[in-house]
């Protein structure tokens, strides 16, 4: 719990910084990207830290490859 209030009160501070010259200059589509980026990260963070594991983007390239890799040993 402690962990997961530490994050939000960092994001916090990222957006007390970042967001006021994105307004101010009118970058309304960096300002939607960021925010996007923001919550993936600290819903991440937020993961970790309760000690959950979420898996590995290369898991599911191995599990798409591993079967043509398979064909294609099986056609020589």
């Amino acid at each position: 719990m402690i962990k997961s209030i530490g994050i939000l009160l960092v994001a916090a501070i990222i957006l007390r910084i970042e967001v006021p010259p994105l307004l101010k200059k009118k970058q309304k589509k960096e300002l939607f990207v960021f925010a996007i980026l923001l919550a993936i990260g600290v819903g991440l963070a937020i993961t970790l830290g309760f000690g959950k594991s979420f898996p590995n983007p290369l898991d599911l390239l191995t599990f798409i490859l591993k079967p043509i890799n398979i064909l294609t040993r099986k056609l020589n």
